[in-house]
């Protein structure tokens, strides 16, 4: 039995995709999960499982039940941890970063010219699992998101702050 982090993209934004947590929580439960438990109301869950091809059976257990096609980025708690183990920033800066998980490696090229729009107010770090970005005037106010990341690295990602990994870490107790 290993124990997984599944992140979902896009539910309960602005009013769209509403799952409640318990709801998520009784799904993830009749896909045969175990030890299965949500963290705030962003798609955050932590669960344990034997099988593999995790994604597409959360994916398709959405599309079942509420009819709409959610991202969904599977990662065991290790691949967390390394993660944020690996993170280039200083831990002031770490502790305020937000780290874009990609569902897999961009290509090379694009990340070597991507990588010269990193700035001191949007400062990033491409590697082959993740953007690690620091954004010196604030989130809000950021040009360089999870969909310009998505868009120009032609890779499915979504993004977490450190207090929401380190939390899910917590949760699976790692």
């Amino acid at each position: 039995m290993n124990t997984y982090i599944a992140l979902l993209r896009g539910i309960n934004v602005s009013g769209q995709k509403k799952i409640k947590m318990v709801d998520l929580k009784a799904l993830f439960e009749s896909l045969g999960f175990q030890e299965v438990c949500t963290y705030i109301q962003s798609g955050n869950v932590v669960f344990v499982s034997e099988e593999g091809n995790l994604t597409s059976k959360i994916q398709k257990g959405i599309l079942d039940t509420y009819g709409w096609e959610v991202p969904v980025l599977v990662k065991t708690a290790l691949e967390i941890k390394g993660i944020l183990d690996n993170c280039p920033f200083a831990e002031e800066k770490k502790a305020k970063s937000y780290f874009i998980l990609l569902q897999s490696p961009p290509d090379i090229l694009v990340v070597e010219e991507i990588q010269k729009r990193s700035t001191p107010e949007e400062e990033f770090t491409i590697t082959p699992n993740c953007v690690y970005i620091h954004y010196a005037v604030g989130a809000g106010k950021a040009k360089l998101g999870n969909n310009w990341f998505e868009k120009k690295l032609g890779v499915s990602a979504t993004s977490r702050n450190y207090r929401t990994l380190t939390k899910v870490l917590e949760l699976a107790g790692a």
